[in-house]
């Protein structure tokens, strides 16, 4: 790219992120983030304790950090059926390093049968938000020909504040009956206010809907039958104020791997990208239900800044999860849990 325009797509990136109306970051691996997703899959796992984290670093052919980690970990509760956690997020976005910082504690419960499990969620934390002003690179310090004038010293008067602390609440449900799940969640209910400058600048709700569907593929299926092989095709939309997104696709499941192919529209329906993904199940099988998940998924971009720019987008994932020592929290609800449905 010539310097003035890669400048420009930086300056115009950032501004995305920072002036309107900021949106919240889209996992690929959505299903190895599950309280990010939806707070009502709180404790929604075949074991007692489990541990999830995931790194995303977004378009690493631009300058400038656009980076995302999600990390979480949470319990099975045996008498509701649901759960209990924890979970922290961070991003870094642009090369004024606008960083948000939040930690959230969940909640959620079920009820249901050998044939279904309804889950209700809740979350509660509190986001910080903050900049760094000297980093900024404003039209002033860009030459027409030449690009980013080093050690100029623009005339804008950025404001004084640097950081932002605000409450951050959702709520979600989730549904799973027999071979299919169904899940909804608000976040950002409250509607914070993240500006620095004192003009109000209102984070918009976060809406965030899904659906799979598990298709058997042996003969002579049985239900959580970990040596089976399925389809699985989801689909997930998103919206946040006039932002949207929706991924559609299909995984592989076949013992302890699971592959996947997405194709994820945004704005009008528009291309953004098409993800693989690799997921590996290690430890399966073990006394305790111990389970160890690895995974890697790589997102080629379509949209109009496209892959020649971008480089794509690379996410890594780990999860772990495990029963107590005499647990009595075997196949509660039939075994019915949105784990199987990646």
């Amino acid at each position: 790219m010539k310097p003035i325009s890669k400048y420009i797509l930086l300056i115009g990136l950032f501004t995305r992120s920072i002036a309107v109306s900021a949106q919240d970051h889209i996992y690929s691996q959505f299903f190895n983030a599950p309280l990010y997703l939806n707070p009502s899959l709180t404790g929604q796992f075949e074991g007692d304790f489990r541990m999830n984290m995931i790194y995303r670093n977004q378009w690493t052919g631009l300058s400038g950090t656009l980076s995302y980690i999600n990390a979480s970990a949470d319990l099975n509760i045996p008498r509701f059926g649901g759960g209990v956690g924890l979970q922290f997020n961070r991003s870094s976005e642009g090369t004024a390093y606008l960083v948000k910082n939040n930690i959230a504690a969940t909640y959620s419960y079920s009820v249901g049968t050998d044939d279904f499990i309804l889950s209700f969620g809740i979350q509660a934390g509190f986001t910080n938000r903050q900049i760094d002003w000297n980093k900024l690179v404003f039209s002033d310090q860009i030459d027409n020909r030449l690009g980013y004038i080093p050690g100029s010293i623009s005339a804008a008067q950025p404001p004084d504040q640097t950081r932002k602390l605000f409450f951050d609440p959702a709520a979600g449900i989730n549904l799973v009956y027999r071979n299919f799940m169904a899940g909804t969640a608000l976040y950002h209910i409250n509607q914070p206010d993240e500006s620095f400058s004192g003009a109000q600048a209102k984070l918009p709700r976060r809406i965030t809907g899904y659906a799979s569907y598990r298709i058997s593929l042996t003969q002579n299926y049985i239900y959580g039958v970990d040596d089976a092989s399925y389809l699985i095709p989801s689909v997930v939309y998103y919206k946040q104020g006039d932002a949207t997104s929706m991924s559609a696709g299909l995984q592989y499941k076949h013992k302890g791997l699971n592959s996947g192919l997405w194709y994820r529209s945004a704005g009008e329906g528009g291309p953004d990208a098409v993800v693989v993904s690799l997921i590996f199940d290690i430890f399966t099988g073990r006394a305790n239900g111990e389970k160890l998940r690895l995974g890697i998924s790589h997102d080629a971009t379509t949209s109009k800044i496209n892959y020649t720019n971008t480089n794509g987008t690379t996410e890594a994932s780990v999860g772990y999860q495990k029963y107590f020592p005499n647990s009595s929290n075997y196949n509660k609800f039939n075994g019915l849990r949105c784990y199987d449905f990646y």
